[in-house]
Parts: C-alpha cells; structure tokens; sequence
C-alpha cells in the first residue's frame, strides 16, 4: 500500500473510530452526559439549599428524608453519569494513543521520502544537466518523456511537501485532543471520588433519620390520615368542579343550538385551547421557577412504615420559601378553593385539560379571569412545622387523572 493510500486510511478509521466512541454504553453521547451532568448538579445543589431549611427544624420529618432519598437518587444518577463519560473518555484517550501513533509513523515515512527527494533534485539541480539529460535521448519521443519526468517529479515533491503539511497539523490537532480528555478525565475521576464521599454521609444522614421516624411510628400514621383526608377532599372538589363545568358547558351548547357529545362541549376556541394544550405535551412550563419534584404520580411505598403505600393523584414539587407558582399553559381561572391547613388551591380550564395547583398561602386570581402561560397565581405555602414549601400540581384531562411529570419540560 502506498504511502498516500495508508495516510487516507489512517484519517477515515479515526474519523470512524472516534465517532463511535463518543457514544456511552446506553448511546448517549459525551455532549449528552455533559448536559445531564450540568441538569443533576444544580439539581443537587437546589436540593441541599431545601434541606437545609428543613433541617432547621428541631424535629425530624418526614420531609427531610423525602429530601435525603431524592438527593442520594440524584447523586447515584450523576455518579453513573461521570461513570459513563469517563468510560468514553479513556475509550478516546486509547484510539487517540494509537492514531498519533500511527500519523507519527506516517509522517517519518513521508518526511524520509521527501528528504530523499531533495537529495536527488540538489544532485540535479543544475540546469545545464538537465538540458543534458533530455538532449541525450535517442529520440524526440525519449526527449519528450524525459521532459515529462522532470516535470512530474517537481510536482510531487509539492505534493509531498503539502502532504507533510497536512500530516502534521492533524497529529497537533490530535494531540491537542488528547491533552484535553486527559485533562477531563483527572477532572472527573476527583469529581468522582468527591461525589462517592459525599454519598457516604447522605446515606449515613438517611439511616440516622429513618431509625429516628420510625421511633414516632404512631405519629407518622396520624400525619398520614391527615394527608389522605386533605388529599380526599382535593380530589372530591376537584370532581366537582368537572360536574359543574360540565354541566355549563352542556348548558351553553344547547342554547346555542351546537350538538353537545364529547364531555364539556367545547366551542371552537375552547377545542383550539384544548387541542394546543395537548400539542405543548411534555414541553409545558414549570408552575415554579425553580423546584424539585420529591413525590410522584401514582402509588409508592411509604418512605418509613413498612407495608403501606401512598398515592398521589399528582406531584409535589418543594420549592425554596416564599415561591410563586405559576400558571403552565393560557386559560380560564375554573375556581379557588380552600383546602386544609388554612391554604388554597387554583383549578385552571384548558378546555378539556385542567390544572389544579395546591397548598397556596396566597392568591392573585380570581375565579373567571383569563391567565397567561407562566402568569403568577399565588405564593406557595409553607408548613411552619418542617419548614416544608411544596406545590402540589395535579392534570386532569375530563375525569381521567394524568401524571403531571410527563407534561411539564424537564428544567434546564
């Protein structure tokens, strides 16, 4: 194989291989994993700030441990992350080793053969010889091919020379590569080690306080019915409102003459509203500026008392004190209810959609006023007991409860 030919392979099989392993084992790529990175850093960094609030409490709670275990899944989740990138990095830093090693192998064979080259042209390099050299020829077609050779030979040596050129800058931009992973990859094997120490304390942290709760085992349970009831009560007003609605909706459509089959017949703009909301699926709003998500939608086990599990028709988000939610999409205020614990809750139609936020302190809306996407519908309250600040988001599409995670956009 030519010299030229092995200097284009070369460059495709590094193309290809380093393309290959900038993929993780799950096929996510290096800039991916950064980006996750970045998204479990500064949510384990809202998420400490929120612990520390609630350790300032003299009692234990439950919220704390809430905390502790959602912060040791973030860091086990950005452990693996590091993990993952690391594992690309020492891939890249592997095939990088063996392609400068293979351009410098290269380019001592193209820098021999040029040096050659300039040998045998300063051997030649008088004019008069190579006047000889073609007038020497037996014939004017000898001649002419000698001149051709002359010529030809000239004109490889530039491309040898530019050949040289190329090879050096790629072996440069190669080594510049691998000094950057490697410098990535000492960054983050200390960020590791860092991550793995502070992980030991959380789960420390998080046995003290579960054998601490389960202590109070009899209150736990108390606080438990409590919630339920509260949750209850939610649920059964929020039924309510989907009657009511209904039932105008249906009220309004007959008198004027539009035929009333699907559950609040809907006028076209109502549809429109309806239709975009669903169209925004996944990519809606967060209803706070800032939050963590610490109990999801759906039934889970109780966090201390063996056996028992609790469902949320929602989510619950904890938020620093004195947050306001916001609205997640345009609509109408449905109503305002009170809701145990001295708070309130917002009820917003999208036309068949509704989004229910909860344990607000205060209110700005009133019931029939039109709200823009992110407009401010109150301040999130605040459980004085464990200096606990949760919104509770509920989506209902007709009678149907949905999982609020699966709407609203993954914070950036």
């Amino acid at each position: 194989m030519s010299i030229k030919m092995k200097h284009i392979c070369c460059l495709l099989l590094s193309l290809f291989v380093l393309t290959f392993l900038t993929k993780g084992a799950n096929g996510q790529t290096r800039e991916e994993l950064e980006r996750n990175q970045l998204h479990l850093e500064r949510e384990i960094r809202l998420t400490n700030e929120l612990l520390v609030e609630t350790q300032r409490t003299a009692e234990v709670s439950i919220s704390q441990l809430v905390m502790l275990n959602n912060q040791i899944n973030r860091r086990e989740e950005l452990l693996s992350t590091i993990q993952n990138e690391i594992r690309i990095i020492n891939r890249r830093i592997a095939s990088l080793t063996q392609s400068i090693e293979k351009l410098e192998n290269d380019l001592g064979e193209l820098k021999e053969s040029y040096a050659e080259m300039i040998r045998l042209a300063a051997r030649n390099r008088d004019a008069t010889q190579r006047m000889m050299f073609i007038f020497a020829s037996e014939n004017f077609n000898q001649a002419y091919l000698r001149m051709r050779h002359l010529q030809q030979y000239g004109k490889h040596r530039r491309i040898q020379a530019e050949k040289i050129e190329e090879s050096s800058a790629l072996l440069n931009e190669q080594l510049a590569d691998l000094e950057r992973d490697r410098n990535r990859q000492q960054a983050l094997l200390a960020r590791q080690r860092n991550e793995v120490r502070e992980l030991t304390v959380e789960k420390a942290s998080q046995e003290r306080t579960v054998s601490d709760l389960k202590s109070r085992e009899q209150q736990l349970m108390r606080q438990l019915r409590e919630q339920e009831k509260a949750a209850q009560e939610l649920q059964d007003a929020i039924r309510r409102v989907i009657e009511e609605e209904r039932r105008r909706a249906r009220e309004r459509a007959e008198a004027e003459g539009r035929v009333t089959t699907d559950m609040f017949a809907l006028t076209p703009e109502e549809q429109l509203l309806s239709d975009n909301f669903a169209g925004n699926r996944g990519t809606l709003p967060w209803p706070l500026e800032r939050g963590v998500i610490t109990s999801h939608f759906g039934e889970q086990p109780h966090p201390v008392l063996p056996g028992i599990t609790i469902s949320n028709n929602g989510v619950d988000i904890s938020t620093s004190q004195g947050a306001r939610a916001r609205a997640i999409f345009d609509g109408r205020i449905s109503r305002v209810i009170s809701v145990p614990g001295g708070f309130y809750a917002v009820i917003i139609r999208h036309g068949e959609y509704l989004s229910v936020y909860s344990n607000l302190s205060e209110v700005y809306v009133t019931e029939g006023q039109h709200v823009s996407v992110r407009e401010e519908l109150g301040i999130v309250g605040t459980n004085q007991r464990e200096a606990k600040t949760n919104l509770h988001l509920e989506i209902w599409k007709g009678n149907d409860k949905q999982n609020p995670a699966s709407w609203i956009a993954r914070q950036q």
